[in-house]
């Protein structure tokens, strides 16, 4: 394999590494918003330009050959330099910008919020800024009083008037119980325990509450948090189970190995994380801060959770701009 490859893309090199992660064509596709025809195609092409079979198509799943498990290494390699150079390229320029307001959810202040304020603080010698953090509805509620520009937030029914929303990722919520409970009887399975039950003010409450008057399930209101960790400590301690989400269960830190995450036992149903832009702010700023969120948001929440939910694929993902 020595020498140039000619005839090599990135978007074969895309495909290869889809192609690894989930050993199915219709999958790569899927991800990768292509045809299952366009993706064989990118592999052949792939496949001749080294010279050697990279994937075992006769298994199913398909599995990486000697050869494909080698190149694969250097393909996540030259694949991350790329994306590292176009995050690096992806630079604000806030100079003509006099003050910019941003609420970030507390989902992302430890991991998130830092890096991204960090990266806006390049380009903004002459900008007055302002960082929020707090749950969606209050973020919310400061944009509709004119107090923020812009918000990181979970999408609501109650949006203030006139703002944009620049999608960043889906969230299924998801059903979270101490470390080896028995789940096969559903959530009747579960009554021995309490449901840890979200702020109703909570954007999350509300729809979880929501979801479960669907369901027609009436379950008593014995404990009702607004602290995700303290939700986190009370179901690794076996106190309860709770619905939740890949975001907010990763935020469980030391508690999340005492915790295990399944499906929910009826109807699926998401919440999507937005930037929330005033009406005012339109044009590249929100757009190219959303970029951002997305990446760092990938990085830290969608690729780890996914490693440790593989049963989420397709649906715990990045959203892109509509």
């Amino acid at each position: 394999m020595g020498g140039v490859l000619k005839g090599v893309s990135i978007r074969g090199l895309e495909v290869f590494e889809a192609l690894a992660e989930t050993g199915s064509v219709g999958e790569a596709a899927r991800r990768l918003g292509m045809s299952a025809p366009a993706v064989s195609q990118q592999l052949k092409n792939l496949n001749q330009a080294v010279g050697l079979p990279l994937v075992d198509q006769g298994r199913r799943p398909m599995t990486l050959t000697p050869a494909g498990r080698q190149f694969l290494r250097h393909v996540e390699a030259a694949l991350g330099a790329l994306r590292t150079g176009q995050r690096d390229l992806t630079t604000l320029d806030l100079s003509a910008v006099s003050a910019l307001r941003l609420g970030v959810i507390e989902d992302f202040e430890n991991e998130v919020t830092p890096t991204l304020t960090a990266r806006l603080a390049e380009t903004m010698q002459n900008c007055v800024f302002r960082l929020n953090t707090g749950p969606s509805h209050t973020l919310l509620a400061m944009i509709g009083r004119s107090t923020l520009d812009m918000a990181i937030c979970a999408e609501s029914r109650d949006l203030p008037n006139g703002v944009t929303l620049h999608p960043l990722v889906e969230d299924p919520y998801i059903l979270a119980v101490p470390r080896g409970t028995d789940i096969s009887g559903g959530v009747a399975a579960l009554s021995h325990l309490r449901l840890l039950r979200r702020d109703q003010d909570q954007v999350m409450g509300q729809q979880i509450e929501a979801s479960l008057m669907r369901q027609g399930l009436s379950i008593p209101n014995r404990f009702e948090l607004d602290s995700n960790q303290s939700i986190s400590a009370l179901v690794a301690g076996g106190t309860g189970w709770t619905i939740t989400t890949p975001v907010s269960l990763m935020r469980a830190g030391r508690f999340l190995e005492s915790i295990d995450a399944h499906p929910l036992p009826f109807e699926g149903f998401s919440r999507r994380i937005v930037l929330c832009a005033a009406g005012d702010w339109t044009g590249d700023v929100p757009e190219q801060i959303a970029a951002i969120a997305r990446d760092l948001i990938d990085h830290h929440f969608t690729e780890p959770g996914l490693l440790k939910m593989p049963w989420l694929e397709g649906r715990f993902r990045l959203l892109s701009e509509v």
